[in-house]
């Protein structure tokens, strides 16, 4: 086992980074009376966090070459173990703030991109799948298993023991690195200002832009943002689309500018030549559509259970809780068939898993989810997704140079982010948008009274927030509905959450078809790659 003690150091770093985030959004009920604060301040402190990931990534997997991957590793390491202190030890959201969304997040910038580096640096050949389909499974793992933990802890315990835990963890990593092979060149480096001026521009409003499309609306505004007194939409278009556009002009101008810095003789923050690798253009393309899908299921899953069947955080972390065991079980699966079936072809099959699974959750769209067939749905989605966790790792960094590993991990890092953020975003206005049509269309062609149709109708004009079901009658008894008039549009939203479920996992099942279209140039034998990576990449 001793070998593989590297390896776990560096999963139990990344089981943090990402429990971080879902252990937040199943406690921010408790959290916001805890510090007194409102649902929509937890919201800003959430995006803030995936915005300075966002924002920094890459020049923090830069940083790694400049100080050493292991000494990025253990810096970054630090800074998030006092980020998480600070955290556990809030008087307020303020406080909150600066330790969750800015310290943790200036953290995990230097500690993701060196966990992939660093297991590129460690191990090789069969060793070095392995590792990787570990360390993919435990982030798979901490995804499935953050409503567990974080609605346990916070029922029965509270919510600050999390973070507390999280220090501890972060401590012992930083204790046990120097067991760590580090095989950077460190050499003094530039880093160019502007680049990460341009990268940081263009991430961000990408990134924000998607996750406010729920609210502002992708094209056409669905809630006109106020600024300085002023409602902002330029030419009658959401906010949304000048973000994005903005945003890839920005990245636009921060690829001219790397190509220019190369042809000057100075070192770019990114060296965008890897991109003519189709290995590694394929393998972020496939990891960016799993996480897609993976914010997706964990978006629609959730709201789903607690806003309709009434589920608590730690009910609706059993729920999930197939995906989990499956994702680890599968990671490992995945690796001893790589020993028969080449890359692509696990991914091909992981991908094939993934449309299935999400056919099965869609028939087990019921009232009550059906219990078994949805469980199946899950433990199959888990094995999907840990078949591709046990593969794309590997795959991007086998694709480039040794000196390449550091940008590759925060190239990563960047096509997670954005991911999450597209499926969180895709799916959260696909199922927005199909509960405002459903309840309009069963309000419309039901028997009550023409003026509860109107007042509805009025009420709901920019769209249908999402509600626990539960309240519904009693919202539309204290807006003046009598007694059989509330029940009846209460059974009615209940009927619109269940067409909106049903609608997001058909939206899933397209994703997931799509994703097909970008594995075409996984490679069919990494070792091969991995000699002519260098060539390639000039």
């Amino acid at each position: 086992m001793k070998k593989w003690n590297v390896v776990l150091m560096l999963g139990c770093a990344q089981f943090v980074m990402v429990l971080d985030g879902t252990v937040m959004n199943v406690s921010i009920s408790t959290v916001v009376d805890d510090l007194g604060t409102t649902v929509a301040a937890m919201q800003g402190a959430i995006t803030f966090y995936t915005l300075t990931m966002a924002a920094f990534m890459l020049l923090g997997a830069k940083l790694g070459d400049v100080w050493g991957r292991r000494r990025a590793f253990v810096i970054g390491s630090c800074v998030y173990a006092v980020g998480s202190l600070v955290t556990a030890l809030s008087p307020n959201v303020q406080t909150l703030f600066l330790g969750w969304s800015v310290i943790e997040g200036l953290g995990a910038v230097l500690v993701i991109p060196a966990i992939a580096a660093l297991v590129a640096d460690n191990y090789h050949g069969r060793d070095r799948v392995t590792a990787f389909a570990v360390v993919g499974a435990v982030s798979g793992a901490a995804v499935a298993a953050g409503p567990l933990i974080g609605g346990f802890v916070t029922t029965y315990f509270d919510w600050r023991y999390v973070f507390v835990a999280e220090v501890v963890i972060m401590l012992g990593v930083v204790l046990c690195a120097r067991i760590i092979t580090d095989a950077t060149r460190r050499r003094p480096i530039r880093i160019d200002v502007l680049s990460v001026g341009l990268s940081s521009a263009g991430l961000v409003l990408v990134v924000l832009g998607m996750l406010q499309s729920k609210t502002w609306g992708w094209i056409l505004p669905l809630k006109i943002p106020v600024i300085g007194g002023v409602s902002v939409a330029p030419l009658g278009i959401s906010l949304t689309a000048w973000f994005i556009v903005a945003g890839v002009a920005f990245l636009t101008l921060f690829v001219v500018r790397q190509r220019r810095l190369v042809r000057t003789a100075r070192p770019p923050l990114l060296n965008v030549e890897m991109f003519t690798l189709t290995s590694l253009r394929s393998g972020l393309a496939v990891l960016g559509a799993q996480y897609t899908v993976t914010a997706g299921l964990f978006f629609m899953v959730p709201v789903y259970l607690q806003m309709t069947l009434g589920l608590d955080a730690l009910q609706t972390g059993i729920r999930i809780f197939p995906l989990s065991v499956a994702l680890v079980l599968f990671s490992i699966v995945g690796t001893a068939l790589s020993k028969r079936m080449s890359p692509r072809a696990i991914v091909r099959t992981g991908q094939l898993l993934l449309v299935f699974s999400a056919f099965i959750l869609l028939g087990s769209a019921t009232s009550d989810l059906r219990g078994g067939l949805f469980a199946l749905g899950m433990f199959l989605s888990g094995a999907a997704l840990g078949l591709l966790a046990s593969q794309l790792g590997n795959v991007n960094m086998s694709s480039v140079t040794e000196k390449e590993t550091s940008e590759v991990g925060g190239l990563q890092g960047v096509f997670q982010n954005l991911g999450s953020s597209l499926g969180t975003a895709l799916i959260g206005s696909i199922l927005i948008g199909a509960l405002s049509t459903s309840f309009a269309s069963g309000v419309a062609g039901s028997d009550l009274p023409t003026e509860t149709k109107q007042t509805v109708s009025t009420s709901t004009q920019n769209g249908v927030k999402i509600v626990p079901a539960a309240d519904v009658a009693q919202i539309a008894e204290d807006a003046g509905l009598d007694d059989a008039a509330a029940e009846q549009l209460a059974e009615i939203y209940r009927d619109s959450q269940l067409s909106s479920l049903r609608i997001a996992f058909f939206g899933l099942i397209v994703i997931s078809l799509l994703s097909l279209f970008f594995s075409r140039g996984i490679p069919t034998e990494i070792e091969v790659r991995r000699r002519r990576a260098p060539e390639s990449a000039g």
